[in-house]
């Protein structure tokens, strides 16, 4: 049997703050209030404990193990000894988060050299894709399939031929 889920709302859970002044902030769950809310800490973050809902949260795939209520230190001693931040950074979820953020920062001069780098570099692909082609089709792996005629038909070609002058 396999669970449909992976992610559970349990103490120890390493969460992304997704509303809120604390958006984009890793949190840690340290205790459940009641199905809508959790008290949650980010020692390392510089979030302080507090209560925020749950569906302001996104659960990582980050788990810590600590006595269930923990005090704050506690929590940033195994946040710490986990290596959360590190293992956040090399996540592909936080590489995408950080390539938006580049470009929202972006200006229309940053905007202007990035498509003309991609104007660039298509011109270069196009021109190695066309050589790669014309390569490939005169090696004959590419193109129309020659049928040989079969003889019936080039005696009625002959025939229709030899009947034209017969005017």
């Amino acid at each position: 049997y396999v669970m449909p889920f992976a992610r559970f709302v349990q103490p120890g859970r390493v969460a992304l703050v997704a509303e809120g002044d604390l958006k984009g902030k890793l949190v840690s769950i340290v205790d459940i209030i009641d199905q809508t809310r959790a008290l949650v800490d980010g020692p390392v973050t510089g979030v302080s404990r507090q209560q925020i809902r749950l569906n302001q949260l996104h659960l990582t795939k980050f788990r810590m193990k600590y006595p269930y209520t923990a005090p704050t230190r506690i929590v940033r001693k195994s946040w710490t000894e986990d290596k959360i931040v590190e293992k956040w950074n090399d996540s592909q979820w936080a590489k995408k988060l950080a390539n938006k953020e580049k470009r929202a920062q972006m200006t229309d001069f940053d905007r202007f050299k990035l498509s003309s780098a991609r104007v660039k570099r298509n011109r270069a692909r196009t021109a190695v894709f066309k050589s790669l082609k014309v390569k490939a089709a005169r090696g004959g792996k590419f193109g129309k399939k020659k049928i040989p005629k079969t003889p019936e038909k080039k005696v009625r070609t002959k025939k229709a031929a030899s009947a034209k002058p017969a005017k």
